[in-house]
């Protein structure tokens, strides 16, 4: 496993292309209504990145069709945006996107409820954005990697939800999906020990009901096997020798 440790002059590519994200995440959040499509909210974000002079990273990455990954409700992730997919009142919508900067990747994934929704998906929601800051407690230099998925699945599991196995975090850099892996669910080994400079993709995906999921048949649409509902929550973060400095927040 080559993991990479990153300069003080990356570092600071990688704090732009983050921030820049976080933007267009924060733009995308404020146009989600009833009566969207989906189609429309990738439009949106593909915009946005490219009038930043940024490349989208998911267009096309593996033949992903589009540049906004959009989740609708049973969606766990990778939900391709389609004009006749329209958003209702309830739904929740999971948003994941990316960008490259001066050959930099970032990487965020939201969560949000479209109009009022029921308290069971706003707890879901919340918890899933909750796994996240609880995992990255553990994200420090001299940790071991797996401290934060066992933090992750302690948190997702004492609400009683299914964490996803199937799909896991992962480094990144110069390219959108670098060593290590980062399981959310609990392991028996320690992993790698954390350094400072390390960028890490931290993605908790909580399902309300089990665990388990299953690929549509455009390859890339991962629904939950149960139909229930599944939140997203996701953000690139940089490792210290303190606090861990969470890159794609707004």
């Amino acid at each position: 496993m080559a993991v990479t440790i990153k300069t003080e002059r990356e570092i600071e590519l990688m704090r732009e292309s983050c921030r820049l994200l976080a933007i267009v995440h924060k733009e995308m959040e404020e146009a989600i209504k009833p009566g969207m499509s989906t189609k429309e909210i990738d439009i949106l974000g593909d915009t946005l990145i490219r009038k930043m002079g940024c490349i989208p990273n998911f267009k096309n990455y593996h033949r992903y069709p589009a540049s906004i990954c959009v989740s609708v409700n049973d969606e766990v992730v990778h939900g391709i945006p389609n004009k006749h997919r329209i958003l209702q009142e309830g739904d929740i919508v999971s948003l994941d996107a990316g960008l490259i900067y001066k050959g930099y990747h970032s990487d965020a994934a939201r969560t949000h409820g479209v109009g009022k929704v029921s308290p069971q998906a706003q707890q879901l929601m919340d918890v899933t954005r909750q796994c996240f800051f609880e995992g990255i407690k553990m994200a420090k230099a001299g940790n071991y990697l797996f401290d934060i998925s066992n933090a992750i699945d302690a948190y997702a599991t004492s609400f009683g939800y299914g964490i996803v196995r199937d799909l896991v975090g992962h480094g990144i850099g110069t390219a959108l999906h670098e060593d290590p892996q980062i399981p959310n669910f609990a392991q028996k080994r320690r992993g790698i020990r954390l350094r400072a400079g390390m960028t890490l993709a931290i993605e908790p995906m909580i399902n309300m009901g089990a665990a388990d999921v299953v690929w549509l048949d455009d390859d890339w649409t991962v629904v939950t096997e149960d139909g229930s509902l599944s939140a997203h929550y996701e953000n690139t973060i940089l490792v210290t020798d303190g606090e861990p400095e969470i890159l794609t927040l707004y």
